[in-house]
């Protein structure tokens, strides 16, 4: 090692802990609990219904659900096939999971109320408490099939252009949607269901999969796969406002308006912690270590908590082909996890 190499890495060093020092020992996040449910079947997106204290995660066939305090099993929602999440309405106390076809059922009882054909290949999904719809995120056309919340009636489908990941709301009338192969986030009209402006990344940031958004202040931050970055941009005109480093392979962020801070979760098992200083100003202030796996989150409003999955996974097997990817290892019996996050 030369001495100029010596010399960044100590002043990265000296940097880095002159901020841990800022913020404090007692303000670093932390996993504060956790919780071996096991059972098979894969998983995606986790949701933490705060109000109704319960916790959501798709199992494959099943939504399994949690109680949000305890940890402790709450219920099932069966026949979900190829689920990947869930999302409630709080006002109609409906819930719908993204599977083919969608479940729609009553959260107070867990009762499954009707199931929804749709088209496509249901993967991520978005509540927009403005208009009281469903909006079912696909790789493939339909890209989006939005569903009333209060009948479960399919209302339309949107045309993004491309391949959706994670989706917000302004709660105003407006849908942001990052879009995976095409590096940008789409804006759409929530009452036309029509995109109407493109936020592009200028190469600051590509294949974004998570989303986060602080509604007051207009700012989106946009989580990225190649390079790993986020890049935060201005709600209103897609203004580009800061690009910042995170872990490798993001799947999902969050904003919690109570702390000011985005959090994107990583499959390398870190979850970094944004702050926003003021509505131009932003700073990585942690990285915390979670599970490797552990790449998509929730927030539980009420305790300012982050929740994360993630299993153990055997080996990949090894590749003989040089031309293919290396495949997946196999998960762990029962080594299914369910993080908690806090200070």
């Amino acid at each position: 090692m030369n001495k100029s190499v010596i010399f960044v890495f100590a002043a990265g060093f000296i940097t880095s802990a002159v901020s841990l020092a800022a913020v404090g020992a007692g303000s670093l996040y932390k996993v504060v609990n956790s919780a071996r449910v096991g059972g098979t079947g894969g998983f995606d997106y986790v949701l933490a219904d705060s109000a109704a204290r319960r916790l959501y995660i798709p199992r494959s066939d099943r939504v399994t659900v949690f109680d949000l305090d305890t940890l402790q099993p709450a219920g099932v929602i069966a026949n979900a096939t190829n689920v990947h999440g869930a999302v409630v309405d709080p006002k109609s106390h409906h819930g719908f999971s993204s599977s083919k076809p969608v479940v729609m059922w009553d959260t107070r009882t867990l009762a499954t109320i009707k199931t929804i054909e749709v088209a496509g290949n249901p993967d991520g999904i978005m509540f927009d408490p403005y208009t009281e719809r469903i909006i079912v995120l696909s790789h493939r056309a339909p890209n989006a099939t939005v569903i009333d919340a209060k009948d479960g009636s399919i209302v339309g489908t949107i045309d993004l252009g491309g391949a959706p990941e994670q989706g917000v709301s302004d709660g105003a009338g407006r849908l942001y949607i990052d879009i995976e192969d095409k590096d940008n986030v789409a804006v759409v009209d929530a009452k036309t269901l029509k995109v109407i402006a493109n936020y592009p990344f200028d190469g600051k940031g590509g294949t974004p999969a998570g989303l986060a958004f602080d509604v007051k202040n207009h700012v989106l931050f946009a989580c990225c796969r190649n390079p790993a970055t986020c890049v935060v941009l201005n709600s209103d005109d897609g203004k580009i406002l800061a690009t910042l480093p995170i872990g490798a392979g993001t799947d999902g962020a969050v904003f919690n308006p109570a702390t000011m801070e985005a959090f994107s979760s990583q499959r390398d098992g870190t979850l970094t912690v944004i702050k926003e200083n003021s509505p131009t100003s932003f700073e990585v202030r942690q990285n915390v270590q979670t599970k490797v796996g552990a790449k998509t989150l929730t927030l539980d409003d009420q305790t300012n908590k982050i929740l994360l999955i993630a299993a153990e996974t055997t080996p990949p097997p090894p590749q003989t082909d040089p031309t293919k990817k290396g495949g997946r290892g196999q998960m762990v019996p029962d080594s299914f996890t369910i993080l908690v996050v806090g200070r």
